[in-house]
């Protein structure tokens, strides 16, 4: 096999994938139309292509081809799903909202009881409507494993993609374990302050309006948003790249904001449907974070450095730039807030339920791809969620919740990465370090590198260390 010449056509699917999530996701266009894509380079994902892979390219490619060939099969259903979302609307109180702007009236909403009416019509569409897909898709997918070899998607899923998931399911228990003590103590005053109610009372249809944190917004106003954006990068001698953004309002905008690296390192969107307050402040920094990278990795790179490897290390900076809207420097510097204590007690709550729910969410998509759960997934997933987050969460999001591929493991090994990161800079800039060119240019050099190297690895260069999720539960510890 010429491998130079696939990296060549795999560089194009990418682009014609990324634009076309970028039209769709963005709300331009209802159809998803990704399978005349998928069928333009059937060739890239053929069982004789994976076998030659297999024996002498890198594994990053390796595992491109046979997450490729999976997506080829489930393209269908992927596309179905991406449609009717687009498509599909909910009636709630007499007013009928598109299924996709329905979370974000849900998190802008006062009156709790609403707040659950609005939940329970787009779980109404994810039951009827979605779930048949994405069971379609989610059998196939590990059939798909099986065929290939490998014992179940785990078992994929940890060669190809250079993870120990064991060892970080491990991790994950003493987290919860040990952030169990201080759970309420730290989240029971920011409900109250945000919500009007405590820990008792909380329903996962809250949840989304406790992050948005309308309690907050004095000090975050919608006019500074991209200001205080503009004044980051220009603190650390960044202009703005190949980034393109797009805050638009449409009706059909995904709410989940999203980073689209169409060309690496020329032409990255960054695409979010505005919520408000702090909510889309630290949406809009991490999103800048993978967009920054992504536009100053040097483009002799392979496409498995610009475009593969581990996603922990964009994440990483994604999360590095997020942080910074709980920092009380930033905050002073970007917003003028003086008392930044409120913003930090809020933060600091809100990112111990995230991280304990992806705890449980890797936990539990372990079971689900070991093939070890049958017809008790639903089940598993909401006791793990419910006991995670002490809420009654709903068996409804049982695959609709399930990122491809284990990427909830790229996430939390991010969040720790990112404390280490943040560690270096505070260390070698200080405080401020946002404010300083030297720390962007040390930040340049790390993204030049794209993902050549993994978290494990960039961390080690920088500072010898393990990378270990007791990190985040240290950082998090009050006091």
């Amino acid at each position: 096999m010429d491998v130079d010449a696939y990296r060549a056509r795999v560089e194009q699917f990418i682009g014609a994938i990324e634009r076309e999530y970028v039209l769709h996701l963005s709300g331009r266009k209802t159809s998803f139309d990704i399978e005349p894509i998928y069928d333009r380079h059937a060739e890239l994902f053929t069982r004789e292509v994976l076998e030659e892979l297999r024996q002498s390219a890198p594994r990053e490619l390796v595992r491109f081809a046979v997450e490729g060939h999976i997506g080829q099969a489930t393209k269908t259903e992927t596309a179905e799903i991406a449609r009717l979302e687009a498509t599909r609307t909910v009636e709630v109180d007499g007013t009928e909202i598109p299924f996709r702007r329905a979370s974000i009236e849900q998190a802008n909403e006062p009156e709790p009881d609403r707040r659950a009416r609005l939940e329970d019509a787009r779980l109404g569409v994810i039951d009827v409507d979605l779930n048949p897909l994405y069971v379609q898709a989610h059998e196939r997918a590990a059939a798909l494993a099986r065929e290939l070899g490998w014992a179940s998607t785990l078992a994929m899923c940890e060669e190809l993609g250079g993870l120990n998931l064991l060892a970080l399911a491990k991790q994950c228990e003493a987290f919860v374990s040990a952030t169990d003590p201080r759970y309420e103590e730290v989240l029971a005053p920011e409900l109250q302050r945000q919500l009007g109610f405590g820990l008792e009372r909380l329903r996962r249809s809250d949840i989304a309006a406790f992050m948005r944190a309308p309690g907050l917004d004095w000090a975050f106003p919608s006019e500074r948003l991209l200001a205080s954006y503009e004044l980051t990068l220009e603190g650390l001698g960044l202009d703005g790249g190949g980034v393109r953004l797009d805050l638009e309002e449409r009706p059909n905008k995904t709410p989940r904001a999203f980073c689209a690296a169409v060309q690496v390192p020329d032409e990255v969107h960054l695409v979010m449907a505005l919520v408000g307050g702090r909510d889309d402040y630290e949406v809009l920094m991490h999103e800048a974070g993978h967009a920054h990278h992504y536009s100053r990795v040097a483009r002799e790179l392979p496409v498995e450095a610009r475009y593969l490897g581990d996603n922990s290390v964009t994440e990483g900076f994604a999360f590095l730039f997020q942080h910074l809207v709980s920092t009380p420097e930033w905050l002073r510097a970007a917003l003028r807030v003086g008392d930044a204590g409120p913003v930090i007690s809020h933060s600091r709550a809100v990112r111990l339920v995230m991280l304990r729910r992806y705890c449980a969410k890797l936990l539990y998509e372990i079971e689900l791809h070991a093939g070890e759960l049958d017809g008790s997934a639903p089940g598993r997933y909401a006791s793990l969620l419910s006991q995670a987050v002490r809420v009654e969460w709903p068996t409804t999001t049982w695959l609709s919740d399930v990122d491809a591929f284990f990427y909830a493991a790229r996430y939390l090994r991010a969040w720790a990465l990112e404390t280490y990161l943040r560690r270096v800079l505070r260390d070698r800039f200080g405080a401020s370090w946002f404010a300083e060119p030297e720390a962007g240019a040390l930040l340049r050099s790390l993204w030049q590198e794209g993902q050549a190297r993994t978290a494990d690895e960039l961390l080690g260069e920088l500072t010898g260390e393990r990378l270990e999720l007791a990190a985040v539960a240290r950082d998090l510890a009050p006091g």
